[in-house]
């Protein structure tokens, strides 16, 4: 249920057309948040801006690719304009390999750089747009998406498990550079979650998956949503560099 707990917060929130991001999106719009949505794919994240702004919040979308610096820059632009100072950033885009996985012997490393860049790349990038204004200001809230791959180590998924590693390591790290200035930087790790990726999976390997998560269940994105929200929260305020596994207890 909506607590209001966002009520006239700016909050961005990239890889926002689909999935996770999309439920982020409108989880937050309900309490409060205005969103800037920033996403690949133009005509799913205009759908998803109509749907925050039925909400009753401000919102505006922006197509543009998150590992190019210069999109990145006129994104951030153009929400500051549009909705005022961004208070929360949530970095949101990112993907596994998905049908080109293969064991690391016979790695394409034209892969690996693709989800260095799509993954780690994207989140340094949107996160440098925000970090000097909320420092000024001396608050703010930035929770990047990482993966229980990078705490698990996923067969097959060793590219993707060291992108995820790397935000991490990049949560860890800005977390320490910016508590002084009561700027907070979490990371969220999903286990399994009801996406498109999932769904398109054959039954078999789905139910493997299920049979080897101790609650049972793939997780849905509103599990992932309402741990996002936390620490977009003034209730994770003396929370920070942490990473929260949502995952089942996988």
């Amino acid at each position: 249920m909506p607590t209001h707990m966002l009520q006239h917060k700016v909050a961005v929130i990239t890889g926002s057309a689909n999935g996770i991001g999309r439920t982020t999106a409108l989880r937050l719009a309900e309490d409060g948040a205005h969103i800037g949505l920033l996403d690949f794919d133009a005509n799913a994240v205009a759908e998803v801006c109509e749907e925050v702004r039925k909400l009753g919040r401000e919102a505006i979308a922006i197509p543009l690719d998150c590992t190019d610096a210069v999109d990145v820059g006129s994104a951030f632009k153009q929400v500051r304009e549009a909705l005022g100072p961004i208070d929360i950033l949530v970095n949101g885009v990112g993907q596994s390999s998905r049908n080109r996985m293969t064991d690391f012997a016979a790695a394409n490393l034209e892969t690996f750089d693709f989800l260095i860049a799509v993954n780690l790349k994207s989140c340094v990038l949107c996160s440098h747009q925000v970090v000097p204004d909320m420092k000024a200001r001396g608050s703010g809230k930035i929770v990047n998406i990482a993966s229980e791959s990078a705490v698990n180590g996923s067969p097959r998924s060793w590219d993707y498990a060291a992108a995820k590693a790397g935000v991490i390591g990049f949560t860890r790290a800005v977390a320490r550079e910016l508590a002084p200035f009561r700027v907070t930087v979490n990371a969220v790790a999903p286990g399994p979650i009801r996406t498109r990726a999932i769904d398109e999976m054959p039954k078999n390997v789905i139910d493997s998956i299920i049979a080897d998560i101790p609650m049972g269940r793939i997780g849905q994105p509103e599990d992932v949503a309402n741990a996002i929200l936390f620490f977009a929260s003034s209730q994770s305020d003396y929370i920070t560099g942490q990473t929260l596994l949502v995952n089942g207890g996988h």
